[in-house]
């Protein structure tokens, strides 16, 4: 987004650490980096450099995008007249009586506040005191270019290409809802050459429940890896069975970008992107039953599954790109100087 900016000719300064990727690809795009990062939720030091900075060249919107940045820039910003943008990624923990809160999305100086998703931006909404118009959903901008990796290899887990692969890639908290998943290919046990891959932090937190499914054979707990969008790739149909709201998450666009459908619930924002009976299905929380309904039914039209998947390809290519972000961003950015 933020080269595609550059690009449009728009005049861009970036405050991070300039000997990362992300550094050494802003400069590399002739993009003008600070090389800082602030060390605390307040740092005097950081706000009298970013101060200094809105000083020096008449910003018009400073962008904040974390728990750091935000309530440094924030104070940075008093007295100046630059537009204050906060980036939301959540939905929950963001409270009227929790007094942190001011230092972030509810502090006075804060002009407008970007959300991930609907659901992130409903619940905003209901907290801020003031510029409710000016918190806004735009999803992130995505390129297909990026999701060229090849399907990961699956024979280390004695999958073949004549099995069905169920994936749920999350770090395990109790809002991801991994027990109703579990319920759920309880009663697929039927399907002989059903796997399901479980990926991500935490996982064997539900080994006890696991040895008492009838699938517990071909449940495989892969812990956290770094190949997990191979494989998504690499697998039927992606499953979210997440039981309290959430952002949007990363896997699901990760599945959308590879073809493969997914199956999430009605909580959070995944169900802003996932179309459904078109790129996948949108089923209710704690609800097992419709979970393997849903995945036997895909299970059992291979061209439905076959479908859904070219869909993902081309709803993401035309909702989600980078220019479509951009032109939202700017757009939005614009409405504030007016």
């Amino acid at each position: 987004m933020f080269v595609n900016f550059h690009k449009r000719g728009h005049n861009v300064t970036i405050v991070t650490q300039a000997d990362t990727d992300y550094g050494r690809r802003y400069r590399d795009c002739g993009i003008n980096v600070i090389d800082f990062y602030p060390g605390h939720k307040i740092c005097w030091s950081s706000i009298k450099k970013i101060h200094s900075e809105l000083k020096r060249i008449q910003y018009d919107i400073l962008y904040l995008t974390n728990s750091r940045t935000i309530p440094n820039g924030a104070f940075a910003a008093i007295g100046n007249r630059v537009k204050v943008v906060t980036y939301r990624g959540t939905t929950g923990g963001l409270y009227r009586h929790d007094p942190s809160a001011y230092l972030t999305h509810l502090h006075p100086r804060v002009d407008g506040i970007v959300c991930v998703s609907d659901a992130v931006r409903a619940d905003v909404r209901k907290r801020v005191w003031k510029n409710r118009d000016k918190v806004v959903t735009i999803h992130k901008g995505h390129d297909l270019d990026w999701y060229s990796n090849q399907p990961a290899d699956l024979t280390e887990f004695g999958i073949t290409d004549k099995d069905f692969v169920m994936i749920c890639a999350v770090n395990v908290r109790p809002s991801k809802g991994i027990p109703v998943l579990l319920e759920a290919v309880d009663r697929l046990a039927d399907i002989d050459n059903l796997h399901l891959l479980l990926a991500g932090k935490n996982m064997d937190t539900y080994k006890d429940m696991i040895s008492g499914n009838r699938l517990r054979d071909r449940i495989h707990v892969l812990g956290y890896r770094h190949d997990v969008p191979e494989l998504i790739k690499a697998s039927d149909v992606l499953v979210q069975p997440s039981i309290s709201g959430e952002g949007l998450p990363r896997a699901v666009m990760e599945a959308m970008a590879y073809g493969t459908p997914s199956i999430i619930t009605t909580t959070g924002g995944g169900k802003e992107v996932v179309q459904d009976g078109i790129t996948g299905f949108v089923v209710p929380t704690h609800d097992p039953s419709s979970i393997a309904a849903k995945v036997r039914h895909l299970y059992e039209n291979p061209e439905l599954l076959q479908s859904m998947g070219r869909k993902c390809l081309s709803v993401f290519g035309e909702n989600f790109s980078c220019e479509r972000s951009t032109d939202l961003y700017l757009d939005y950015f614009s409405s504030l100087m007016q």
